[in-house]
């Protein structure tokens, strides 16, 4: 069927560098960190906000989605161990 993803036609890929680097440092971290991190700056804005520090605030506030995403790719290399194919 066209655009059916089969994981037996997946070529296998090797991480440069760089990225193992940086999936060595980011998995010693615990992936709650970055929900926490979320979670304060959320909070953080709301206090900005109270404070009738309007641009500040959203500025603050724009940064739990890239902690949420960091934690996500964080799991990801976690449970997939690319690390380990090395």
């Amino acid at each position: 069927m066209k655009g059916e993803f089969n994981m037996e036609n997946q070529t296998s890929h090797q991480e440069g560098e760089v990225t193992k680097k940086i999936e060595n440092q980011t998995a010693k971290l615990p992936s709650d960190l970055f929900l926490w991190a979320s979670l304060v700056s959320m909070g953080v804005s709301l206090s900005l906000q109270c404070m009738r520090h309007k641009h500040l605030s959203l500025f603050v506030g724009q940064w739990a989605a890239p902690f949420l995403l960091l934690g996500i790719y964080n799991k990801i290399v976690k449970t997939q161990g690319h690390d380990k194919e090395s």
